[in-house]
């Protein structure tokens, strides 16, 4: 086979086989030193994020001939920076220096330089330029096509963090405490334990919102939630399911043991723009006060209106049922 159409061939069933950037660029690196009979190959990057490039990955049986190569090559003016600077091929040293474009939207990025030893000082031919030049496209490639992967998996990362979390606190929000709360309930049922669902109020947070300006009262939420996830168990799920409302769903009896930390914890905050911050909650337990998820919702906000009547920062139970005479 034609040396080039087997570097060809040999390097898309490379790239073809991975997607991640150490198997993909050392695979190809792999390729030079074996294909071309290379005793060195080395890539540098340009991370977007960093000015400075770095030495990614080496390989080949010179390798240890090469332990400086990222001091003496790669540091600031030297010829790799100088590379990766006007994109243009340099040579000396034995090395051979490519630099690794690609083209976005009709702009061309730098991805990186790749670093080739070669036996002697003289001038490539043409065939060898040309494998050259295909070996540095073929890497351009698969770095850029790594680097896309790793922005597609963190971007489906934050998606799913930001579909579970509230953006303001940083806690769970309404969609996965319901979840959480179905999850649990099926729990206890199964085991005959109990939940306890316990609904804070931010007393005066309209009025908070009035006298101070919205970021102040964005500051008292994001402290009520600092609390709340400092005084919660492990096994105890917090999230903010309204403007001004938090929730807790805590599996066991000890529901109102850990309402009463978070309320204690609420009322040691400092006051925010002049306003002291308290919190009115309702508790309420699954099975002794309701069965289902939406009935223990609805005992816990009969619990939270009993709270509010008696006064702020207090802890409310849901109504006892009238007996019949």
């Amino acid at each position: 086979m034609d040396p080039l159409a087997d570097l060809l061939a040999r390097g898309a069933a490379t790239l073809a086989a991975s997607d991640d950037l150490d198997a993909s660029v050392g695979g190809l690196l792999e390729l030079a030193t074996d294909a071309l009979g290379l005793p060195f190959a080395a890539v540098t990057l340009q991370d977007p994020d960093r000015a400075e490039l770095q030495v990614a990955l080496m390989v080949g049986p010179d390798i240890a001939a090469r332990a400086d190569f990222g001091t003496t090559f790669a540091g600031p003016g030297g010829p790799i920076a100088q590379t990766a600077t006007d994109r243009v091929a340099r040579m000396g040293d034995g090395l051979v220096h490519l630099p690794l474009v690609v083209s976005r939207g009709g702009i061309e990025q730098l991805a990186g330089v790749l670093s080739l030893a070669r036996s002697g000082d003289a001038e490539p031919t043409e065939d060898e330029r040309t494998m050259l030049g295909a070996l540095a496209a073929l890497t351009a490639v698969a770095i850029d096509r790594a680097r896309i992967g790793s922005m597609v998996a963190e971007r489906s990362e934050w998606f799913e963090r930001m579909a579970h979390t509230d953006p303001l606190t940083g806690l769970a929000n309404e969609r996965t405490f319901s979840r959480i709360l179905e999850l649990e309930l099926a729990r206890a049922g199964r085991q005959g334990g109990e939940v306890s669902l316990v609904i804070f109020d931010v007393d005066g947070q309209t009025a908070t919102n009035e006298a101070v300006g919205h970021a102040a009262g964005d500051d008292v939420l994001r402290a009520v939630a600092a609390v709340l996830a400092e005084s919660v168990r492990l096994v105890d799920t917090v999230a903010r399911i309204g403007g001004d409302e938090f929730v807790l769903v805590a599996p066991g009896a000890a529901g109102s043991v850990v309402a009463q930390r978070v309320l204690d914890g609420i009322a040691a905050l400092p006051a925010r723009g002049g306003r002291s911050i308290s919190v009115s909650a309702g508790v309420a337990k699954f099975p002794g006060d309701a069965g289902t998820a939406e009935d223990l919702k609805t005992a816990a906000n009969a619990a939270l209106d009993a709270a509010r009547t008696a006064g702020t920062g207090g802890l409310g139970a849901p109504p006892t049922p009238a007996t019949e005479g």
